[in-house]
């Protein structure tokens, strides 16, 4: 999937002049953690966020540091400090170099983008123009549309074996089982060697179209003592 397949295509922004109170007041309306800032041209210019407002001269959360540490850090870098904590208008508190994808970026980039830099959302463009935005609740509704696209297919039991088997062969942590299916009744029997196994072979099995339930009869011989124990009790 990509980011045209979920993204928000109405996309609330603020400009770079408009006040802090302003932009606050819209998070909270519309109960959004960031909002692009766009300019009269409708070119991004950067993004204002939560985080923006947390060191705050109105709230007294503006930062303190010894005075050996802001001789280190300059006169520049207080300043510019100051004026993030004190500023009045979104251009002097945003973000200047605001992170974007395109349409056609892979959702797997995206959530890679994502962890490495610590955002919930990012402004999809095209071009310099904002066209949609991403957040992790888009990926959230994208999960359960995909869930609910699944469970309304039928799938007969031996595709179900067949699904199982290749999902559990593509991954490098699966052991050697046999897989048994009747009526959408998953029967899981063999061997592992490591007990989280177990739960990721029932995970594998739930997430195949058309399991109504997973039976697990897997033995788990301990590596130390080298015995055998069944499966956990239900």
């Amino acid at each position: 999937m990509k980011a045209q397949d979920v993204m928000s295509r109405e996309v609330v922004t603020v400009a770079p002049d408009s006040t802090i109170l302003h932009a606050a007041r819209l998070m909270l309306q519309r109960k959004f953690s960031g909002l692009p800032v766009v300019d009269a041209n409708g070119t991004l210019v950067g993004m204002v966020t939560e985080g923006d407002f947390l060191r705050r001269t109105e709230t007294g959360t503006l930062r303190r540091r010894p005075r050996w540490l802001e001789f280190v850090m300059g006169p520049g870098a207080l300043a510019a400090e100051y004026s993030h904590a004190a500023g009045r208008l979104v251009a002097e508190v945003m973000t200047p170099s605001a992170l974007t994808v395109t349409e056609d970026t892979p959702l797997q980039e995206i959530v890679g983008l994502m962890e490495r830099k610590q955002v919930k959302r990012l402004p999809v463009v095209r071009g310099q123009a904002v066209v949609g935005i991403i957040t992790r609740q888009d990926l959230l509704h994208a999960l359960i549309s995909h869930r609910s696209a699944e469970a309304a297919v039928a799938t007969d039991d031996s595709i179900i074996r067949e699904r199982l088997l290749a999902e559990l062969k593509a991954q490098p942590w699966a052991p050697l089982i046999d897989v048994f299916v009747e009526d959408g009744k998953v029967k899981l029997v063999g061997t592992i060697f490591d007990d989280r196994q177990r739960d990721a072979v029932r995970v594998a099995a739930e997430n195949i179209p058309g399991v109504n339930s997973v039976e697990d009869q897997l033995a788990w011989i301990e590596p130390t003592s080298g015995m055998v124990i069944g499966p956990r009790a239900a």
